[in-house]
């Protein structure tokens, strides 16, 4: 009998505990949106308990249902395109069954909501102060004062440094993590008995997921309210969550306390989603990047893998050479426009990526990732610094020759619906720098199209098709069609599986390694993915504040990491490890330090300490 029948949850293993009281109860909800004269069911009949005091994950991929089901508990869903039946209780009352007005009443009251991207949820025009008070007098009888007062209460609470400053500032003052505080206190304001809180830390860089983390875990401790935590990191599931509920389109597979699903997990898609979770430590004793195991559908067992998907050794000859890279941004000011200030976005950063290799370039937003790999594509030109292709600088080139030069470096960025024009097929734009280049004829062109989709894992009969028409993961593998049209000799991926569910992240990942293996390319990986960054690298570079502080081998970065930012970074890093969830961080209030510097600002000079074999660390 399926979950759509039966509208009950997955009975519950020996080793379950007994459940405690709920703080919410959903029975049988099944939300459908409109379909031309029918209607399409998205959530297939669901039914779970949120206990008292507790967390609950849902964790499942893109389009499983997750967020529905949240819209859908919160009535936030257009009445007119969607339909919403079944059952969900909150203290005695059916909310489904309440008028618009009583559920505002409740909205933000007895239950309040965390959205993923806290930018899109803050109104612009606003401070955050009179934001957080509007959700106070909303629904309680307080003046102006008291709801100011009040507001700066919760910006203490959820530990924003110099609060009564920081109450005035409109939301593009605040940092991701900041903004996502924010709203935390505008959630908490009154004190609700369920807080929701859907993919809250996905956009958020690894330091400030982890205080984001710990943050909702102490307020839950403190206001013994139950959360609802809906993500796809099955790390995250298994530091903060008591119970787990998993879904999979639209329906609950896989039901039970967090440990028993780690320990034990029963679907084969909770298996697989398990199997995909990139882990630290993982990568131990093994020399060269390793593609994910293979994971059988119908078991969701790992495959052993094949012994001609090792990795082998890149060669010695040094492919890229960069040496003091510089990038600064002047800030004009004043009638005029003299520069009062500069971004040091990058600042005197040198290495070496040899072929076959893949460097990854690590840290947090704002650090200089990006700009670094675009600079070395030109695509951004440096203030001062070299970047020596094959000895040939890119840096010097211009015109025509940057155009050749350009064959040999290509680049996947990390949205890859936005690098694609909507307007054209997959296929024209995977031939146009074939033909741009004058690199063969359209017929040339159309057999390379269909060589190159079979070789990313699709099929050329997908050549016609618009982007809008796949899926994000296929996207990402269209974009990566699209750089080898080239032939490349490195290929930047600049955050290149961020935005990927965790299976289709192992897919893309694994597409990656079997490229470099049987083409030899060389990769700058750009990420914050400290996890993913362990399996696919041979050597990394942690940046900070633009500088590069620490680069060495893979394994000595991971197994001995010498420089406070780079353990910071490491230990952050949330492990699927159910065990840990009784574990506290200290939260840090700081923001990351601003690369804003005055016009007459001299960097000092910078002397690295080898402190291994190829290990250097920023003195």
């Amino acid at each position: 009998m399926s979950m759509t029948q039966q509208h009950s949850i997955p009975a519950a293993r020996p080793e379950a505990a007994v459940l405690p009281e709920a703080a919410l109860s959903v029975r049988g909800l099944r939300t459908s949106f409109r379909s031309g004269a029918g209607w399409t069911p998205v959530v297939r009949g669901i039914s779970f308990d949120v206990p008292l005091g507790q967390t609950l994950a849902i964790v499942g991929e893109s389009g499983s249902g997750k967020s529905v089901t949240a819209m859908s508990i919160m009535r936030l869903l257009h009445r007119e395109k969607t339909r919403i039946e079944g059952q969900v209780m909150l203290d005695g009352r059916d909310l489904l069954a309440l008028d618009e007005e009583e559920m505002r009443k409740v909205r933000g009251n007895a239950i309040s909501m965390i959205f993923q991207e806290a930018m899109t949820s803050l109104n612009p025009i606003l401070t955050i102060g009179e934001q957080i008070a509007e959700a106070l007098t909303l629904h309680k009888p307080l003046s102006k004062r008291q709801a100011r007062e009040e507001a700066l209460h919760l910006l203490e609470k959820v530990r924003i440094p110099a609060p009564q400053k920081r109450l005035n500032e409109y939301a593009h003052n605040f940092s991701g993590g900041m903004r996502q505080r924010a709203m935390i206190a505008m959630a908490l304001a009154c004190k609700p008995k369920v807080l929701i809180a859907d993919e809250p830390t996905t956009a958020l860089d690894v330091t400030i997921q982890a205080q984001i983390l710990e943050l909702i875990k102490q307020l839950q401790e403190e206001e013994g309210m139950s959360v609802l935590f809906i993500t796809h990191d099955m790390g995250v599931v298994a530091e903060i969550a008591e119970r787990t509920i998993v879904m999979l389109k639209g329906e609950i597979v896989e039901s039970d306390a967090t440990e028993v699903i780690f320990r034990n997990a029963a679907h084969p898609y909770t298996r697989m989603l398990l199997t995909a979770v990139p882990q630290l430590g993982a990568m131990k004793g093994e020399p060269y990047p390793k593609p994910f195991p293979e994971v059988d559908r119908a078991t969701g067992l790992a495959k052993p893998l094949a012994l001609e998907l090792q990795s082998t050794p890149p060669e010695d000859d040094p492919l890229l050479r960069v040496r003091g890279l510089t990038k600064r941004y002047d800030i004009h000011t004043g009638l005029l426009r003299r520069v009062s200030s500069r971004i040091h976005a990058v600042e005197n950063i040198s290495f070496d990526l040899r072929r076959g290799e893949t460097l990854s370039l690590v840290g947090e937003s704002g650090c200089g990732k990006s700009t670094t790999g675009r600079a070395v594509m030109h695509l951004t030109k440096p203030s001062a610094g070299s970047v020596l292709l094959e000895g040939k600088d890119i840096a010097a080139m211009t015109g025509h020759q940057l155009r050749n030069a350009r064959r040999s470096v290509q680049m996947i960025f990390q949205d890859p619906f936005a690098s694609l024009s909507p307007r054209r097929t997959i296929g024209d734009s995977i031939a146009e720098p074939f033909l741009t280049h004058g690199l063969g004829s359209a017929e040339d062109a159309r057999k390379l199209t269909a060589d190159l989709l079979e070789r990313v894992g699709l099929s050329p009969d997908m050549a016609g098709r618009l982007p809008h028409q796949f899926s994000g993961g296929q996207r990402q593998r269209i974009c990566i069609a699209r750089a080898l049209a080239l032939s490349p000799k490195v290929i930047v991926a600049d955050e290149s599986v961020a935005a990927l569910d965790v299976s289709v992240k192992a897919q893309v990942i694994n597409l990656l390694i079997e490229l470099q293996r049987s083409l030899g390319i060389s990769y700058l990986f750009i990420s914050h993915d400290m996890a993913v960054v362990e399996r696919i690298s041979h050597r990394v570079a942690v940046m900070y504040l633009g500088e590069i502080v620490e680069i060495g081998p893979r394994e000595r970065i991971f197994g001995n990491p010498r420089h406070p930012y780079t353990r910071k970074l490491l230990d952050a890093v949330p492990l699927p490890d159910p065990s840990r969830r009784g574990m506290r961080r200290l939260i840090s209030n700081d923001e990351i330090k601003n690369p804003l510097r005055a016009a007459d600002y001299v960097p000092p000079q910078r002397s690295y300490e080898e402190v291994a074999e190829g290990h250097f660390v920023l003195a």
